[in-house]
């Protein structure tokens, strides 16, 4: 179902190179929406308040990238943070944010190092965060630049779920909508938990999950991450009358 890894690593090394080369809207001008993105951080029971610190920070690298904010503004990104815990729970932390230009990347960071914190509790939801993230693509205010023809779920967790409906029932209910899902499994406490993102979390059309296991590789995970899933724009993705906006 997920895309293999050599081919996430060749094309990693590509779009590395490619993005750099690529032109944002001139300034004043609102680039047209490619890809709606929800990061779902994992705000449950198991994340610490340093874990949780973690993930933030994390996220704020990771747009500060420079070679990020670029293949972000490149493909008119609309991006939106959320955090989850337990059955629908789902909590946004920073609304719908286009990111025509470069430095709207850096922005956006800024407003992550700005968050408060210590909200985290509660079980782990996967399937719920999936259902509830997705819902975000109807409520969302995505009109500056038009309707986004790719739309983009990332899940982050350090553990499985325990808690809600089944993930990968609510995987399989999501990607009918044409929804792509991403994960990003933090392995300080289960090593295996890729493999279970793999078989029960992920789901779409080139769909994949990255893993780390600390501060440094989480930021290099979510930094590839990131600029991979500007490669499948709506010229490349099957099906496209199916997504909803």
């Amino acid at each position: 179902m997920g895309m293999p890894r050599a081919a996430i690593a060749a094309l990693f090394v590509l779009l590395s190179c490619c993005f750099g080369a690529l032109a944002a809207p001139p300034d004043g001008k609102v680039g047209k929406v490619g890809v709606a993105l929800v990061l779902a951080l994992d705000g449950s029971a198991s994340i610490t308040t340093g874990d949780l610190e973690f993930q933030l920070q994390g996220h704020a690298a990771a747009f500060r990238d420079p070679a990020v904010a670029d293949a972000l503004a490149s493909a008119g990104t609309r991006v939106t943070l959320a955090a989850y815990s337990g059955p629908n729970s789902l909590r946004v932390l920073i609304p719908w944010t286009a990111l025509d230009k470069p430095e709207d990347a850096g922005r956006f960071a800024d407003r992550i190092d700005a968050l408060p914190r210590g909200f985290q509790g509660d079980s782990t939801a996967i399937g719920s965060a999936i259902l509830e993230a997705a819902k975000l693509f109807d409520r969302g205010k995505l009109d500056q630049g038009g309707k986004a023809p790719r739309q983009v779920i990332d899940i982050v967790s350090n553990g499985f779920s325990n808690g809600g409906i089944d993930p990968a029932n609510a995987r399989d209910r999501v990607t009918k909508r044409g929804i792509v899902i991403n994960g990003l499994a933090i392995l300080d406490e289960f090593p295996w938990l890729e493999a279970y993102f793999e078989e029960s979390v992920i789901g779409g059309p080139g769909s994949f999950v990255k893993s780390a296991m600390d501060k440094d590789s989480f930021v290099a995970a979510l930094r590839q991450k990131l600029i991979l899933e500007m490669v499948a724009l709506p010229d490349h993705m099957p099906n496209q009358s199916t997504v909803t906006p």
